[in-house]
């Protein structure tokens, strides 16, 4: 579950540049002290909740896959799913460039969006942040293949929340001060997603061909499960 802290984190200045601008049009920049503080808080809890309610969901998807004693093969698969990503998106690769949901779906996310942007009012920042979790985004997609590989509905809503508080010490930051850090320091921090992108897929591969390392590669027990069940219940 760190993975998915450290993948946040790693990106999040990916996430500024991506949600900067939203971030810098919330109506808090008005407020002082802790109020300000309780309304970018807000926006981030309403982020997090997106970002959870999908692990759960995509955590289900993943359960069923296990039920279906496809356990290794979907850890194998996600986990090559990831390393290809990274090496298409992080090398230069065009056709990544492609990979977005189609405009209709995006249009139903950014209408609502704008509209609660432009009442400016402190009441709407959950939902602003909700809605902003929606948004398409590579990072997001990332966080998505952990919470299906982790075949289970509370295990894939943890790894999406601990990813989205990964990613809040920078958005929390961009939104407080318009320019906390240089760009340069910002591009040195970004350069390890594709790094922790790779490792995470690299542990879900480990993970799908049962090597018997403990924690990193531990023999999956739904099979072994499965047959204990059965022999309890011959007759």
């Amino acid at each position: 579950m760190i993975s998915a802290f450290i993948l946040g984190f790693a990106g999040s200045f990916h996430c500024v540049g991506m949600c900067g601008p939203i971030a810098l049009t919330l109506p808090v920049h008005h407020l002082q002290g802790y109020k300000k503080m309780a309304g970018i808080l807000l926006y981030n809890a309403g982020r997090i909740t997106t970002y959870a309610l999908m692990g759960m969901v995509f955590g289900w998807l993943g359960k069923q896959l296990w039920l279906g004693g496809l356990q290794q093969w979907l850890s194998v698969a996600v986990g090559s799913l990831v390393l290809l990503f990274v090496l298409l998106k992080y090398t230069g690769n065009r056709w990544t460039k492609g990979i977005h949901l189609p405009d209709s779906i995006t249009a139903l996310i950014k209408h609502p969006l704008g509209t609660l942007l432009r009442r400016q009012q402190f009441s709407t920042l959950y939902a602003i942040g909700m809605l902003n979790g929606l948004l398409p985004c590579g990072l997001v997609y990332l966080g998505i293949a952990g919470a299906i590989a982790s075949g289970d509905v509370w295990k894939g809503a943890m790894f999406m929340a601990l990813f989205g508080a990964g990613t809040m010490p920078a958005m929390i930051a961009v939104t407080w001060f318009s320019h906390l850090l240089s760009i340069r320091i910002r591009n040195r921090i970004r350069s390890l997603v594709p790094v922790v992108a790779g490792i995470m897929g690299i542990l879900l591969i480990m993970r799908g061909l049962n090597l018997g390392i403990p924690y990193i590669s531990p023999v999956m027990s739904a099979g072994s499960e499965t047959v204990v069940h059965s022999c309890c219940h011959k007759p």
